[in-house]
């Protein structure tokens, strides 16, 4: 169990308090096009305002690559902000992040404002962890509160290095959710548990696979990864998509599922294209029967059935990677099964970030889920059973 301090343990008033967020948002000629970050990190915003913290916000935005860009500036989130939160944000416009905007606003804080730092990657040491910015954000501060599950699984210096030269160091509501339901729930699941795991590649989900092999009752396999498989185990694939480096690994793993007394559910039935396009001819074909020129594209009804039924009597359920190729709507409806049947379960419902979060809230599901990580990479490290640099740096209870 992780068991860190958070926002609920302490009180900052009058304190200077340093929050990283992620507002990592899209920007379209300086205009936000997905606030959903922003409204996500409000809570506990709000809540070191109403302790009467000296609020001192703090993100990166996308990659700058260590120097100032204009076009990468956190100006409108602290305009968007502002809003958001019916008072003022005031923006540090220091190329340096902590320089004399920085440190003259900070100086002139009363209880309850809230400034916003600049792009914490405009500098060069911000993912390398390097001391120098690590000291100059710690210097502005009393306490430090990380509510950016994102970037947890990266050791910079807004997220970890700066919780060497503060006393405090605590998460965030954000990062307190990401913490109790997915890594307690890989950790210790009420059962029967079932992972299901899409996407593309078997190569990025090894880890993934053998360490919920060794946690879960049933796991689920959909998405082009299951080509892999299905060649290893004998079959014709076409031209979908395969890692033949991968063959022996998917061997072990059904084999290590036996060991384990895992129930394994693969594809038994394939949707298929002969062109990778929506309008293409389409036709069902068993896994491992596909002709020649055509390939996997989503996953039959058959299969559907099954893995929709898998999860029925289910306590927890780990979702990470779609079933098929769901931007194109004529292969998205295997993804549109599982989330229609996750939708149903009374069980805890936990959707691991990336193109998951992403099909289930564009299929109108994402409000039926118990929960939806915000980190795509940091929660496929969680479901691994890493230890997330982000996490860790927090003080424990």
């Amino acid at each position: 169990m992780l068991n860190k301090k958070s926002v609920d343990d302490i009180n900052v008033k009058g304190k200077k308090v340093l929050c990283r967020c992620d507002f990592n948002v899209p920007l379209q000629d300086g205009k936000i096009t997905d606030e959903n970050r922003l409204v996500a990190a409000l809570p506990t915003i709000k809540k070191l305002i109403a302790d009467g913290g000296k609020v001192i916000l703090c993100s990166h935005l996308g990659k700058p690559k260590g120097e100032p860009k204009p076009e990468l500036s956190l100006a409108p989130v602290a305009v968007r902000l502002s809003e958001l939160l019916g008072q003022e944000v005031k923006f540090a416009a220091d190329p340096e992040v902590v320089g004399p905007n920085a440190k003259a606003a900070v100086e002139a804080m009363q209880d309850g404002d809230v400034v916003l730092l600049e792009n914490t990657r405009y500098r060069k040491e911000e993912t390398k962890n390097g001391e120098a910015f690590s000291k100059d954000l710690a210097s502005l501060c009393d306490v430090f509160v990380n509510d950016a599950f994102g970037t947890a699984h990266r050791a910079h210096c807004s997220n970890v290095g700066v919780t060497q030269y503060v006393d405090t160091a605590v998460v965030g509501y954000l990062m307190q959710k990401e913490i109790d339901f997915l890594g307690n729930a890989v950790n210790n699941p009420e059962r029967p548990f079932v992972a299901i795991l899409g996407g593309a590649k078997v190569s990025s989900k090894i880890s993934v696979i053998n360490n919920l092999l060794d946690k879960v009752d049933t796991l689920i396999i959909g998405g082009g990864m299951a080509y892999t498989f299905a060649k290893a185990q004998g079959g014709t694939i076409g031209k979908s998509l395969c890692e033949d480096d991968y063959l022996q690994y998917a061997l072990d793993m059904i084999e290590k599922a036996k060991e384990k007394g895992v129930k394994l559910l693969l594809p038994v039935d394939t949707k298929i294209g002969d062109d990778f396009s929506n309008d293409c001819n389409i036709q069902i074909v068993p896994t491992g029967a596909i002709p020649d020129g055509w390939e996997g594209l989503d996953i039959g009804p058959e299969t559907e059935k099954i893995f929709a039924d898998a999860v029925k009597d289910a306590k927890t359920v780990v979702w990470n990677g779609p079933m098929g190729c769901f931007e194109m709507p004529n292969f998205a409806h295997g993804t549109e099964t599982v989330a229609a049947a996750l939708a149903e379960t009374d069980a805890t419902t936990i959707i691991g970030g990336g193109d998951s979060a992403a099909a289930v809230n564009i299929l109108g599901y994402g409000d039926k889920m118990t929960h939806i990580s915000t980190g795509g990479g940091a929660s496929l490290e969680f479901l691994e059973g890493k230890e997330l640099p982000g996490v860790a740096a927090a003080n424990d209870k």
